[in-house]
């Protein structure tokens, strides 16, 4: 009976993945075939965020694929190693996409015709909200004048992909940790985990929610680096939750440890990821911020760029997980610590 509803677990877990990756993959195809039958594709033909999300979808679905593998063969060093071949994978896939897709793109710059590669292509995106008629040149002037030739053609950062690898690691690990954690579960009968999974679960669902409204909408930026009321709300929503799947992450893996190490770590790897994520943000901008709004707290201090409000995001994601460990590891604590 137990190993029917695992069975029948898994391949739940295999067709909600295949699900949810459905236009990651549809975008890869498309790509794809574009090379295949023309050696380039057409910036008109480009599927935004091609990068990381094809890549991440490839990794979550060999990584659920193989789950009844590892959890035979590791135990309970199941998610180690399926999170370390999917992790391996993704930037495999990664690679792959950047260096052997090109983009074909025409600029009114003397009529110039560029071809790159899709990493320097996916900067460019990154320069111009979706939705937005704002030029580069328009969109960057108040932190460094530059054309999308010039991004194209030479001044290209790789460290720009900081923010995306971040992101694709924390998604593939959290989704990965909530299916292989209740599959343990439904194997093993132990409970201890549960309200820590369920917690994941919420938290990485509601992550990747927000990467793909970014994806569609660059949560509403005009072009301009300092953004409107609903865009900083959710910005900031966004690293406070980036912050908090990390710690919970973490925080799911710490249960039967003493209180200090169950409820601090999993805070001060929120704060760490978050700020992570603003560093992230600040070598895209070359070493600016978007601001939330106009006076002291959202500007940034001399010295290290981050604003007031920036520091309260940061904290904001540290105490929220430290919050949610008191309530999900209670238990756990109180019996580690004999009261």
């Amino acid at each position: 009976m137990e190993n029917k509803k695992y069975r029948n677990y898994w391949l739940i877990s295999v067709a909600a993945v295949l699900a949810a990756s459905f236009y990651p993959l549809y975008m890869g195809v498309r790509v794809v075939c574009d090379m295949i039958a023309d050696g380039t594709v057409m910036k008109e033909n480009y599927p935004k965020y091609i990068i990381p999300y094809t890549p991440v979808a490839l990794a979550l679905i060999l990584g659920v694929l193989l789950m009844p593998l590892f959890i035979k063969a590791f135990k309970r060093f199941a998610l180690v190693a399926g999170g370390t071949l999917s992790i391996g994978a993704f930037f495999g896939f990664e690679m792959l996409l950047e260096n052997k897709v090109v983009v074909m793109a025409s600029e009114t710059v003397e009529t110039v015709q560029t071809v790159v590669k899709l990493e320097d292509w996916q900067m460019y995106m990154c320069y111009i909200p979706p939705q937005s008629t704002t030029t580069v040149t328009e969109y960057v002037t108040e932190y460094k004048t530059k054309t999308a030739v010039e991004i194209l053609m030479g001044d290209y950062n790789p460290a720009f992909k900081l923010h995306f690898y971040l992101i694709s690691v924390v998604l593939i690990l959290a989704i990965l940790n909530s299916i292989y954690g209740f599959a343990q579960m439904i194997r093993t009968g132990e409970n201890g985990r549960k309200k820590a999974l369920i917690l994941q679960s919420v938290s990485a669902a509601a992550f990747l929610g927000l990467c793909i409204l970014a994806c569609f909408t660059a949560f509403w930026r005009d072009g301009s680096i300092t953004v409107s009321p609903l865009s900083a709300f959710m910005m900031s929503l966004f690293f406070i939750i980036l912050g908090v799947t990390v710690g919970l992450f973490v925080g799911s893996l710490l249960l039967k440890k003493k209180r200090a190490v169950v409820l601090w770590i999993p805070a001060a790897a929120a704060l760490l990821t978050t700020l992570l994520m603003y560093i992230g943000e600040m070598i895209l901008l070359h070493a600016h911020l978007y601001r939330f709004g106009t006076g002291f707290f959202f500007e940034g201090i001399p010295g290290i760029v981050l604003a007031p409000v920036d520091i309260a995001v940061t904290a904001a994601s540290g105490a929220v997980t430290l919050l949610l460990m008191c309530i999900t590891a209670k238990k756990n604590v109180d019996a580690v610590s004999g009261r």
